[in-house]
């Protein structure tokens, strides 16, 4: 009779530790398989048509050229780490065609953004200045961002990593009154990539290859934003 009661409370204890382990199983497949969130980024290509932006010291070439480029290659970055991406410009042209007014191009931009309710909006830009000694990329904020400010610091950080390189300094994310920054609630930030009326940073930024570093590094800062904010 002992021997029986003892046989049962053992199938008992075993039972219950089988039960307990698919319980855990379970829960751990769960939650490794629970999908990410899917991010949004908006990408906006400044200037367009007959606003070409700056020019190249040496080549010529223009701000809007070099910017259409930069978009569509963090458009690919971006889009490898899963987020989703939306262009304001995809061509030369202005948004709203060659008899738009530029306030007009600046509200098609606007409604891109409010319609696609991102994440992010990233508007990418080049620099320029008087002194062609200075050089290196820059990001922007709205200083009453608070979101705006985050992104751009991130993205500001991983840029530092090219700057320190090329550059030999770092630089600190910095507010600025502009209309892509102002005319949404959404997190924005402008990123001056370089200064085309620098030899070389002109020369940097007709390069592929550099596009593709410098694109990734945003990717990298935009990213690490999107998942701090996300797990907050």
């Amino acid at each position: 009779m002992f021997l029986v009661v003892e046989k049962r409370k053992l199938w008992i204890i075993l039972i219950a530790i089988l039960v307990l382990c698919i319980i855990c199983v379970t829960a751990y497949s769960l939650f490794c398989f629970v999908p990410k969130r899917e991010f949004l980024v908006v990408i906006d290509a400044g200037h367009g048509g007959s606003d070409g932006g700056v020019l190249g010291v040496e080549s010529g070439i223009s701000e809007a050229e070099i910017n259409l480029l930069v978009a569509y290659n963090l458009k690919t970055e971006l889009e490898s780490m899963n987020v989703r991406v939306v262009l304001t410009r995809k061509g030369a042209s202005v948004l709203e065609g060659e008899n738009g007014t530029k306030q007009d191009d600046f509200d098609k931009r606007k409604s891109i953004i409010l319609e696609s309710k991102p994440d992010a909006v990233i508007s990418i830009h080049q620099n320029k200045f008087p002194d062609g000694t200075r050089r290196g990329a820059q990001v922007f904020y709205n200083a009453n961002s608070d979101r705006g400010i985050e992104l751009a610091k991130a993205t500001q950080e991983k840029l530092n990593q090219l700057n320190d390189q090329y550059v030999g300094r770092s630089f600190s994310a910095l507010k600025g009154d502009y209309y892509i920054l102002n005319c949404s609630s959404y997190p924005s930030c402008i990123v001056e990539c370089g200064f085309l009326s620098n030899e070389e940073d002109e020369k940097l930024l007709l390069s592929e290859e550099y596009r593709q570093k410098l694109t990734k590094t945003i990717a990298n800062g935009v990213y690490a934003y999107l998942t701090e904010r996300a797990s907050i």
